[in-house]
């Protein structure tokens, strides 16, 4: 292997076991399988697998700049949103820009940033774990802000997104909405007043596409040729004709999604009463999932009972998170047990004190 990476820390994915059926509350998949017209879109074109994509993606591309009351050339598609991003951090760092992002986001901000060998700064979260903008004033770098953050759940408004941008207009701010549609405010609207901004979106959480594998970007049109032009010098086929045809039906199923968005608004908010009534802290998440501790627990000691009693929920082990758990927010059932679960194990360790 190339020297350069040798010592690389690779991203580590949501643990997928096939030892055993659990309740899978770790990697943020919708409860909900995409509606039917999804699955026949998709279907219909494996039966042309044997040909390339449209390497312009041209009706993918309209559908989304539809979607968000934008041109096409506003538009960028991609093979999930990580590979969005790993094509923002090849376009838009160096080593004199570097890379800007909190301490405690996502994991694959810190891997990208080694990967391409691009110095990065990691700016502290409050003691509360919020974003304060003013962190950010003339950043030295590209910044990248999850919003809604992960693994915290909590979301910047709109006009503190703003005021990051108009403090670094010589900079990109890159805004990865993987899961606003939760809760939080969307920045696409900004794009037509800064020009420096990217918004990053996913069809993986809301719209139930996690297997798909299907992103985007929404920014200016110069911002844009520049992340195409860096997606054909790596795979100009990157989404294959499946996939984009999914996409483009997802896009008709709002209503749909809207009804498993509302659900799982209800469901994440009987998670926080039972977590709560059971004497967990936990942040004011706007994700489809929430970050919790306990008092009595140590994150990875929850993480393990969970394991070893069939659910599957997600541990951090960097210092400021280690006594957490994220969990994802399943179905009503699958919330359930979780909570009939957490029950028991807190019965048990009280029973050993």
């Amino acid at each position: 292997m190339s020297e350069r990476f040798k010592s690389l820390k690779e991203y580590v994915p949501g643990e997928q076991p096939r030892d055993r059926k659990y309740i899978k509350l770790n990697t943020n998949e919708s409860p909900f399988p995409p509606p039917q017209s999804v699955i026949d879109a998709a279907a219909r074109e494996t039966e042309c697998s044997n040909l390339y994509p449209d390497p312009t993606y041209k009706d993918l591309r309209e559908a989304l700049a539809s979607a968000f009351e934008v041109e096409p050339s506003n538009i960028a598609v991609a093979n999930g949103s990580d590979e969005i991003l790993s094509f923002a951090f090849t376009a838009f760092c160096d080593s004199a820009t570097g890379a800007v992002f909190p301490d405690i986001t996502y994991g694959f901000y810190e891997v990208f940033s080694a990967l391409h060998t691009i110095p990065h700064t990691c700016i502290p979260l409050r003691e509360d774990f919020s974003i304060l903008p003013e962190d950010y004033k003339n950043a030295k770098g590209t910044i990248f802000i999850a919003n809604p953050n992960a693994p915290t759940g909590l979301a910047l408004s709109s006009d503190k997104i703003e005021s990051i941008l108009s403090s670094n207009r010589q900079n990109v701010v890159v805004i990865d909405e993987a899961y606003v549609d939760f809760g939080a405010e969307s920045s696409v609207p900004l794009i037509r007043k800064y020009p420096n901004l990217i918004v990053v979106g996913t069809f993986s959480k809301s719209r139930s596409l996690a297997g798909a594998r299907l992103g985007y970007a929404v920014a200016s049109n110069e911002l844009i040729k520049d992340i195409d032009k860096i997606r054909y010098s790596n795979n100009p086929y990157n989404v294959s004709r499946a996939t984009a045809a999914a996409g483009i039906a997802a896009l008709s199923e709002q209503r749909y999604y809207e009804e498993n968005i509302a659900a799982i608004k209800k469901t994440r908010a009987l998670l926080l009463e039972k977590l709560s009534s059971l004497g967990f802290f936990c942040t004011d998440s706007m994700a489809n999932f929430v970050f919790a501790r306990h008092p009595m627990l140590s994150g990875e000691e929850c993480y393990r009972l969970l394991k070893e009693n069939g659910v599957l929920v997600r541990h951090f082990s960097s210092p400021r998170t280690d006594d957490y758990v994220r969990i994802t927010v399943g179905s009503e059932s699958e919330i359930n047990k979780l909570s009939e679960t957490l029950a028991q194990i807190l019965r048990n360790k009280n029973n050993e004190g």
